[in-house]
Formats: structure tokens, sequence, C-alpha cells
């Protein structure tokens, strides 16, 4: 019983990093935008944040310098699909591409660099509770803060004003500047407060996740968050129950090769993104209801005097 109590634990710690992500590029789709550079902003995300955290030894100032580039590449990346009105998708994959090959470049003296000893952290009394202790109570505080703000996020898009702009934004970016809203400005805010929970996640791999630098460590949950939105049909809470699936699926390889059964450790490893594959063939059989869910002005460019 233990070990599928430290397997439930270890699923809510990989998913943990996929829903951070992944809300991330929902609040930007809600807005109309498609920001294909997630894997990129993880890794610029995830040596500064691994950075800060050696220099200073405070995890949450790595967390904030994890946010804080993740923000700047968003804000660079939105200025050019909502200003210049560059194309989205390639822009995110040159963000992405430029994402890879600057955090390679940066963490080359971090490589072999070690965090330094941080306490466990645990709920007292709950996490002494048999098999549910484990499981729940000795997490990260992330990973409740991540519950908390998907219910703050769902309150927000579909309980108050602003959450109801940033959806027309996306729905019809013609109608909400007829209205004087600035569509401009929404967008970019969208893209940056994206762009910093993506930033977030990087940071949490190199300093919690995975303690280390270790070049093109992210390994495409980038691309795992971004199919996620999708997958969820842009609700925040089903892009967290899809964010533990897939993390689930993330343990269940290592638990298989504990267990020592017979399969190539390469196709282990391939499991969460063959469950990827499978999922959107999936949900792509049905285009209609894609559409009925999905913002209707997404990925498509805003000209204010058109």
């Amino acid at each position: 019983m233990e070990s599928y109590a430290l397997l439930i634990g270890a699923t809510l710690n990989a998913g943990t990093v996929l829903a951070i992500a992944a809300l991330g590029l929902l609040i930007n789709e809600k807005a109309g935008i498609v920001n294909l550079g997630a894997e990129g902003m993880m890794l610029c995300a995830a040596i500064a944040g691994f950075a800060t955290v050696v220099h200073t030894g405070n995890p949450w100032l790595g967390f904030v310098a994890g946010m804080a580039a993740g923000a700047v590449l968003a804000a660079v990346f939105g200025w050019l699909v909502i200003w210049f009105n560059t194309n989205q998708y390639a822009t995110g994959l040159a963000l992405s591409l430029f994402g890879v090959g600057f955090s390679a470049f940066a963490g080359i003296s971090y490589v072999q660099a070690k965090l330094p000893e941080l306490p466990k952290a645990t709920l007292p009394l709950l996490a002494d509770i048999p098999f549910i202790g484990p499981a729940l109570f000795r997490q990260h505080p992330l990973v409740y803060l991540t519950v908390l703000f998907v219910v703050a996020l769902v309150w927000f898009l579909y309980r108050t004003r602003a959450g109801l702009v940033l959806r027309s934004v996306g729905e019809s970016p013609q109608s909400a500047h007829a209205l004087g809203y600035p569509v401009r400005r929404i967008r970019l805010a969208a893209v940056v407060a994206g762009g910093a929970l993506c930033g977030l996640a990087g940071a949490y791999i190199s300093t919690v996740y995975t303690p280390l630098w270790v070049e093109g460590m992210v390994a495409g949950r980038g691309w795992i968050a971004l199919a996620l939105t999708t997958f969820a049909t842009w609700r925040p809470a089903r892009v967290l129950l899809g964010a533990y699936l897939f993390g689930g699926v993330t343990m269940l390889q290592f638990r298989l090769q504990a267990t020592g059964v017979e399969v190539a450790s390469q196709w282990l490893s391939m499991l969460p993104y063959v469950a990827t594959i499978v999922v959107l063939a999936l949900i792509s059989r049905n285009p209609q209801w894609i559409r009925v869910n999905m913002p209707a002005s997404l990925g498509k460019p805003f000209h204010p005097g058109s």
C-alpha cells in the first residue's frame, strides 16, 4: 500500500508541472492568442530559477526569477504577434527554438551545480495518516496552491466582469473594440500572465521536481501542456484533471521499471507522449465539439482599423 501512496504523491507532483504551464496557455488562448513557445519559455525559466537558487539558497526567489524570465519572453512574443501581427504559430515556434538554444548556452556553467538541502514540506498531523498522508499531504506547497489557483481562475473567468471581457476578446475582438475595450493591451496582459505561469512551471522543474540542471530537462512537457488545453476544451478544472492523468502516465513508467517489467525503457519513456497523441486523435474525431468550446478568434490577428 505504501508504494501506491508514493505513486499517487508522485503523480500529483508531476501533474502540477503540466497544470501550471497549461493554465498559463489557457489564459493566452482565452484571449485568442496561441503561444507555441511554452517549451522554450519553460527551459529559460528553469535555468533562471535554478541559477537564482544556487546563488541565493531561496527556492521562492527561484520561482520569482522563473516567472520573470517567462514573462519577459512572453512579452516579446506578445509585442510581435499583437502589434506587428506576425504569424502566431511561426513566432511561437521561433520562441521555442530560441529558448532551447539559449537555455543550453546559459546553463553550461551550472551543469555540475548543486542546490542547498531544503527541508521536505509536509502538513503536520495529516502527513502521518496511513496511506492518505504519504499520498496527499507530503507535497510541496505549490501543489496545493495550484489547486487553489484553478478555483480562483474558474471564478475569475466565469464570475467576474474582467473574466467576461477577457473571454469576449478571445471570441470577438472587433466587438470588444467597438465597446471601447483596449483589445491589444488585454491580449498582451493575458500573454504575459500566461508566460509567467509557464516560467513558474519551468522553475518548479529545476528547483523542486528534479533539483538539478540538465540541458533540455523540460523534455517536451511544454508541448504536452499545449495539448492539454485542447484536451480539456479550454476549461481550467479539466486542465487540472488532465494534468494529473498525464502525470500518472509519466510516473507509471517508473513504477513499471521498478517492478521489473521486461519492456525496453525507451518504450516506457514514450508513454506520456503516446497518450497525448492518442487523446488528441480521439478528440479530433469530433471537430464540431472542438469548435463549440474553442475561442472563436483563436490564432486570428486583430486589426483595430478593420
